[in-house]
């Protein structure tokens, strides 16, 4: 509990973080690093190098100050972070990690402005935070070992590999030990631990992508290229993509993830699908999981890809189209190349399909890829009125960066 004092210094210190948070943010992780190697296996480095890291935790930070007297505001936030750690098997004992080097890096950021009072504030209020984190995530932890669900991290078997498209490969992976699996939500993630060529083991989050299946999880890896200093080559997307096959053993934490499939209002609202590349991955699962779970509904999914070669699921949908009156699908590519085939439209996702898909009728939008499209659809549904509510992403990096 904060004392009124504390609450008035947080609230003072506001303005500042809003000037400084990048700043204190990229020194905090710096700082970090330095002193505690130990958790660098935890933090994805290609996300670091972008900044998004960095803006994310400084948009944390400032809203956590901004509604300190009334942090029931941020339960979607505190659930997406709990989440997130508990995917990467964060412990109740990193927090203290994290809270002496945040301090430290107020104290050689703001130098003077940095007083006792402010330390002490902050000091205090990151303890309230790490206690509802920790106190969720103790939750999330006890839930994934119930219903043949494990702790920390379990060994895979490699089942089959095939390619979705020509830079995406679909991995399923059955238990070592040949128990059945926890049961994965529509849209939830796995984090998959390895070792690169005999590397220190990195980890990465995959969405599931697959129907629901006692034996297997379906994940669904595109080749992360990179494009030079700017954007590296994804190093566990090319060892998955050039070395990792039928019969290689991984080791996968239970499922994770926050962005999920919903139940519907009504069977009239429509559920509507809008996936860019291989951010149709969670959608895949929600799409399986729809036509199972809420038969009848009117589904619509939205697929967009550069080109024909780069259209994922090709096979797969076309099937689930021919088993599902209610299924509707919409192939648009940006970069159509003379021979591709089986798509309906060129360009990006815009308020005309809509119009010709949707219409005025209320529905349901989720949708995931790559950020310049997920922005450009957020701001489209945002304009022609659709409630918050039936607003669902899936996105890295802070949330006001969506409306940029």
């Amino acid at each position: 509990m904060l004392s009124e004092s504390q609450l008035a210094v947080i609230k003072q210190t506001v303005p500042i973080l809003q000037e400084h948070g990048e700043t204190l943010t990229r020194h905090f992780y710096q700082r970090m690093f330095r002193e505690n190697p130990e958790v660098l296996a935890f933090f994805n480095p290609a996300h670091q190098h972008a900044g998004t890291q960095q803006r994310a935790l400084a948009g944390a930070i400032c809203a956590y100050a901004q509604h300190i007297e009334t942090p029931e505001v941020l339960a979607d936030a505190v659930e997406l972070i709990a989440q997130k750690h508990a995917s990467l098997q964060i412990l109740a004992e990193h927090y203290p990690i994290v809270g002496a080097n945040l301090l430290a890096a107020i104290q050689e950021v703001l130098g003077e402005g940095a007083t006792d009072a402010v330390i002490d504030a902050w000091g205090a209020a990151y303890g309230v935070l790490a206690d509802i984190l920790i106190a969720r995530e103790e939750q999330i932890y006890a839930d994934q070992q119930k219903a043949h669900g494990w702790k920390g991290f379990k060994r895979f078997v490699v089942a089959r590999r095939e390619a979705a498209s020509d830079n995406i490969v679909s991995f399923y992976l059955r238990p070592e030990d040949g128990e059945p699996l926890h049961a994965a939500l529509p849209g939830q993630y796995l984090t998959l631990r390895v070792a690169p060529d005999g590397s220190e083991p990195v980890m990465r989050n995959y969405s599931l992508s697959g129907q629901p299946d006692p034996d297997l999880y379906r994940i669904s890896v595109k080749k992360e290229e990179g494009n030079g200093a700017e954007q590296p080559a994804g190093v566990v997307s090319a060892y998955l993509h050039e070395q990792i096959g039928e019969g290689d053993v991984v080791e996968l934490a239970p499922p994770c993830g926050e962005f999920t499939l919903q139940p519907a209002p009504a069977d009239d609202i429509p559920l509507v699908l809008i996936a860019g590349g291989v951010g149709i991955t969670p959608l895949m699962a929600m799409l399986h999981g729809a036509l199972a779970q809420q038969a009848g509904r009117e589904v619509i999914l939205i697929q967009c890809a550069r080109n024909g070669a780069e259209q994922p699921f090709v096979e797969e949908l076309n099937s689930l189209k021919g088993m599902h009156d209610n299924l509707r699908t919409h192939v648009r590519l940006s970069e159509a190349r003379a021979g591709d085939e089986g798509f309906d439209s060129e360009g990006f996702v815009d308020g005309a399909l809509l119009d010709e898909l949707v219409g005025n009728r209320r529905a349901q939008y989720y949708f995931c890829g790559p950020a310049p499209m997920m922005r450009m659809v957020n701001q489209l549904l945002v304009s022609r009125g659709v409630d918050d509510a039936d607003i669902h992403f899936e996105f890295f990096g802070p949330k006001e960066d969506m409306a940029a």
